[in-house]
């Protein structure tokens, strides 16, 4: 058993390393969209390196929480962020013997991402072995940042950067942020004991289990269909902003844009987190998702750096208010029993949106562009507001859906 006295210290060093290693990790994937975009032109390549960068956690995020609660979580964690590096090692050498191919930075993506799929359900997981239930609302403002790192500080690094050197230096700035994250858990490791958990029933069991508790209540069934719709059109922002962008400006530019516009989730994620929500949670959700997508809609509309920074920064600090609302709503409407087996299936429903728009959006915004005649930059901006008008539909809809409804009581 784990003392959990004066652990905060612990989990300070364990979460600045998480910190490192998300900045690292964004360095990498920036640089690598930009050199990709740059060489081809095309959004679809750009889209498909974000495919293979997330398709091994979607696929290994349940196999990869059993083992976090079969093993010794600090040296699964110390394997995923070591060997992690692997993969950006091998781009790396790739482009310094003459330049590295789409299939190459494909494969090391997908390399790096297959080990870091182990990082995350052990991380969350020591955390709750470190600290007390008094310090779990403390931390998590913490943890929210660390995870948002790649998105709030790492583009604006990225553009400096590839305006003075060019993306190998990124890549070796990623891979020297390995070498640091796992030092830290190590540290970490040495202070503290591994808690070993009894497993009773098989992994089948348990995800049999949290099936049913999801599916069963058809509301929140229902809810998670839409969380998949919220994250496709997240995707589709996440994926296309950068063509849109880069099609009439440099990366430079681009960096400062992207950490304008996500900087809109750290506002409202303050905002959540002194006043909350207390009720109308689906006639807050409604709204927010609506007006998300009136954001896309004129994030797309206008190219123009100022207007896509306005636009960018409401759009993401709308999506914080829908998600506190699909939390809750879900949360409270989840027996307590099954609460930790039924978020996994969650997890991973709820993800398939962004799959199916790193697989698509690129090679539509790339067919749009040739058929219009406007290029990839417009191509993707006309994906984008089409997207936005999709989610105004949805939103609108959800308070007409009884099921849903009935979960707001």
């Amino acid at each position: 058993m784990i003392n959990k006295a004066n652990n905060y210290g612990k989990f300070i060093l364990l979460w600045a390393g998480e910190l490192i290693s998300q900045i690292g990790g964004g360095l990498s994937s920036f640089g690598l969209g930009v050199y990709v975009f740059r060489q081809t032109g095309r959004a679809s390549d750009m889209a498909l390196i974000t495919l293979f960068g997330f398709l091994p956690s979607l696929l290994l995020s349940a196999p990869a929480g059993v083992l976090a609660d079969r093993y010794d979580r600090r040296l699964l964690m110390m394997i995923g962020d070591g060997c992690s590096g692997a993969g950006v090692v091998f781009i790396l050498l790739c482009m310094i013997n003459g330049g590295a191919t789409l299939i190459q930075i494909c494969i090391g993506v997908f390399i790096s991402s297959i080990f870091a799929s182990l990082l995350e359900p052990s991380y969350r997981a020591t955390i709750t072995d470190l600290l007390t239930k008094e310090e779990f609302s403390k931390a998590s403002g913490l943890v929210s940042l660390a995870g948002s790192a790649k998105y709030l500080f790492s583009p604006i690094i990225a553009g400096f950067l590839l305006s003075i050197s060019d993306v190998k230096l990124l890549l070796l700035i990623d891979i020297c942020t390995f070498f640091l994250t796992v030092l830290s858990t190590a540290v970490v490791r040495r202070n503290i004991n591994n808690k070993k958990t009894e497993i009773r029933d098989g992994f089948s069991v348990r995800l049999k289990e949290g099936w049913r508790a999801v599916y069963e209540r058809k509301g929140v069934f229902m809810l998670i269909m839409v969380t998949s719709v919220i994250t496709l059109f997240m995707g589709v922002f996440q994926v296309l902003a950068a063509p849109a962008i880069l099609s009439f400006s440099d990366s430079n530019t681009m960096g400062i844009t992207e950490t304008v516009c996500a900087c809109g989730m750290l506002v409202s994620g303050m905002i959540l987190g002194i006043w909350g929500i207390k009720r109308q949670f689906i006639k807050i959700l409604s709204i927010s998702l609506a007006l998300a997508g009136v954001f896309m809609v004129g994030f797309s509309a206008f190219e123009s750096i100022a207007w896509m920074c306005v636009f960018g920064f409401l759009f993401f600090a709308a999506l914080p208010f829908a998600n506190n609302c699909l939390d809750y709503l879900a949360r409270t409407n989840i027996p307590d029993e099954f609460q930790g087996r039924a978020w996994g299936l969650i997890g991973f429903l709820s993800q398939l949106g962004y799959l199916a728009a790193y697989a698509v959006s690129g090679l539509a915004a790339d067919f749009l562009g040739a058929l219009s005649g406007r290029g990839v930059g417009r191509g993707s901006a006309m994906i984008i507001g089409i997207s936005g008008i999709c989610l105004i539909v949805i939103a609108v809809s959800i308070p007409m859906i009884k099921r849903i409804r009935d979960l707001d009581r």
